[in-house]
C-alpha cells in the first residue's frame, strides 16, 4: 500500500509541475521570435503541449523523464507546435516518382505563361463576366469557347470544374429519366471510388448495360434501343486495358447507329488530348479532334491531365445540344472560377503551335522528353550527390520506366533513368521517410529495397534541392 501511495504521490508531484497556460504564454511572449505569432496559435500550441505532457506522465508513471518538464524542453515543444501551425498545409515538393500526371502530387504542372495569366487574373480586376464591346454583362465561358472550337473543330464548348462534373451535367441534361446504353466493358471507376454507374444514377439517367466485360458488338447496342432510350454513351477506358479476346464498338459505328435512330451520342474521353502521341514514338491515344470529326454530339474530357492545364471538365459538341447543357441549372453549381479560366485559356492558346505546346507545357514535355535529356539530369544529380563526399552514401544509375499517370496510358512504359541511393545504416523505407520530412519534401519510389529517384519528373532546378535533402540525412 505504501508503494502504491508513493507512486501516486510521485505522479501528482509531476502533474503539479506542469506550468499554467498563462504562465507559459507570458514566458513565450518574451521571445522576439514569437512577436508576430497570433495569440490563438500560441494558446493552442501551449494547451496541446500541456495535454500531451499530462497524458505522457499518466501513461509512463515513474518512468517519465523529469527532463521533459524542464522549461527549455517545454519551450522547444511549444516552438515546434507553433512552427507546425504556421506552416502552410499545401506545400511544394519534388516529384521523383516518374509518374508525370501524379494524382496525389497535384497532377499537371502548368506552363509558365499560364501561371503568369493566373497571377494577373488573381491580383487585378478582369472582364470575367463583362462584354467589353457591348458594355454589359457577358458570359465567362467566352474566354475559352472560341479557342476550344478552333482547336477541336467543335461547334460549341463550355467548361465546368472537372470531368466528372462534365459527365454528370451532360447526362442530367440529355438523359434524365431515360435509358443510357453503355458497354459493360466501359463501366469504369476513376479515382476515389467514383464510378460511371454512380454518376449515371445521380444524373437521373437509367443505366442500360450491353455486351460483356471483354466483348461488345454493334448489334448489342441495336437490340437495346427502344422508346425509352435517351443516349448512346461511349467511355474511353483510359485508366485500364482489357487485352486478349476482346471486341468493342468504334465511335464511328456508334455515331451511325445514333443517326439511324435519332439518338445523341456522347463520348467520355476521360484524360483527353489534342496531341497524337504516336508521332512521338508513344502509344496511340484517341484525340479530341478525332472524336469531334467522327460526329459525336458531345465529348467530355479533363483539363488537368494529358491536356496539361488546370483542373477542369471540358464539354464540346454540336451547338443545339451544348445550348441545352449550358441552360441546365446545375451549370452554375459546377462552374469554374477566374483563375481556372485564365490558366486554361493560356494553355489552350499554346496548342495553336503543337511543337511549342510540346516544349512549353510541362506534362507534354515530360512525357515526350528523349531519354538522352533524362540521362543528362541523372548525371547532374549523381555529380552533386557524390560531391557530398560521405563514405556512407552510395549513388548509382538504373534504367527503368516512367508512367504517364492521371488515369491515362495504362500500358505505356516510358524509358527513363533513375538515380539510386543507399546509405549505410538506413533502410530504403527510412530514406523514403526522411526525404518526405525534408523542408522541401522529395518523393521517390522503392524497388527491391533500393530508393530510386526517376529523373523524368524532376525539374532541373530541383537537383540542388535533392542534394540538400540527402545531405541533411547525413548530418
Amino acid at each position: 500500500m505504501r508503494d502504491a501511495n508513493s507512486t501516486q504521490n510521485s505522479l501528482q508531484d509531476r502533474l503539479r509541475k506542469l506550468p499554467a497556460v498563462d504562465t507559459l504564454l507570458a514566458q513565450m511572449a518574451q521571445n522576439p521570435a514569437f512577436k508576430e505569432i497570433p495569440r490563438t496559435v500560441m494558446v493552442g500550441a501551449i494547451r496541446q503541449s500541456i495535454d500531451e505532457l499530462r497524458a505522457a506522465i499518466k501513461s509512463a508513471g515513474n518512468g517519465f523523464p523529469e527532463s521533459e518538464l524542464d522549461p527549455d524542453a517545454i519551450g522547444r515543444r511549444i516552438s515546434d507546435k507553433v512552427a507546425s501551425a504556421m506552416t502552410e498545409n499545401l506545400v511544394r515538393l519534388v516529384n521523383a516518382t516518374g509518374v508525370v500526371v501524379h494524382t496525389n502530387l497535384g497532377r499537371s504542372l502548368l506552363a509558365a505563361d499560364a501561371v503568369r495569366h493566373m497571377t494577373e487574373a488573381a491580383s487585378r480586376y478582369s472582364n470575367l463576366e463583362f462584354d467589353l464591346k457591348a458594355g454589359r454583362r457577358g458570359s465567362r465561358y467566352t474566354a475559352v469557347e472560341d479557342i476550344l472550337c478552333e482547336i477541336s473543330g467543335a461547334e460549341a464548348a463550355m467548361v465546368v470544374n472537372n470531368n466528372a462534373a462534365a459527365v454528370l451535367l451532360a447526362l442530367d441534361t440529355l438523359a434524365r429519366g431515360r435509358e443510357v446504353i453503355v458497354s459493360r466493358g466501359e463501366l469504369v471507376e476513376i479515382g476515389g471510388s467514383f464510378r460511371i454507374p454512380d454518376i449515371m444514377a445521380k444524373s437521373g439517367g437509367i443505366l442500360r448495360e450491353v455486351g460483356t466485360t471483354n466483348r461488345t458488338h454493334l448489334h448489342d447496342y441495336e437490340r437495346a434501343v427502344n422508346e425509352q432510350t435517351g443516349l448512346l454513351l461511349k467511355v474511353h477506358t483510359s485508366n485500364f486495358a482489357i487485352v486478349g479476346f476482346t471486341a468493342s464498338v468504334s465511335l464511328p459505328d456508334m455515331v451511325g447507329l445514333g443517326k439511324k435512330h435519332g439518338l445523341p451520342v456522347m463520348e467520355d474521353l476521360g484524360s483527353g488530348t489534342f496531341v497524337d502521341f504516336k508521332k512521338y514514338g508513344l502509344m496511340k491515344e484517341p484525340t479530341v479532334q478525332e472524336s469531334i470529326a467522327t460526329g459525336a454530339d458531345v465529348v467530355t474530357f479533363s483539363g488537368d491531365k494529358l491536356l496539361g492545364g488546370p483542373q477542369a471538365g471540358i464539354l464540346l459538341g454540336n451547338r443545339e445540344i451544348m445550348d441545352r447543357i449550358r441552360k441546365n441549372p446545375l451549370t452554375r453549381a459546377l462552374r469554374i472560377d477566374k483563375l481556372t479560366l485564365a490558366g486554361l485559356e493560356t494553355t489552350l492558346r499554346l496548342y495553336r503551335d503543337e511543337a511549342g505546346a510540346v516544349k512549353d507545357i510541362p506534362t507534354l514535355s515530360m512525357i515526350t522528353g528523349p531519354l538522352s535529356h533524362i540521362r543528362e539530369k541523372a548525371d547532374a544529380l549523381c555529380k552533386r550527390l557524390r560531391a557530398i563526399d560521405d563514405a556512407r552514401l552510395q549513388v548509382g544509375l538504373l534504367d527503368s520506366v516512367s508512367k504517364a499517370g492521371g488515369g491515362s496510358f495504362p500500358l505505356l512504359e516510358i524509358p527513363t533513368t533513375c538515380v539510386t541511393i543507399r546509405i549505410d545504416g538506413l533502410s530504403a523505407s527510412t530514406i523514403d521517410r526522411l526525404l518526405r520530412q525534408s523542408r522541401i519534401p522529395v518523393i521517390g519510389r522503392i524497388e527491391a529495397e533500393l530508393f530510386l529517384m526517376d529523373m523524368r519528373t524532376v525539374i532541373p532546378d530541383e537537383i540542388e534541392i535533392i542534394r540538400h535533402a540527402v545531405g541533411g540525412m547525413l548530418d
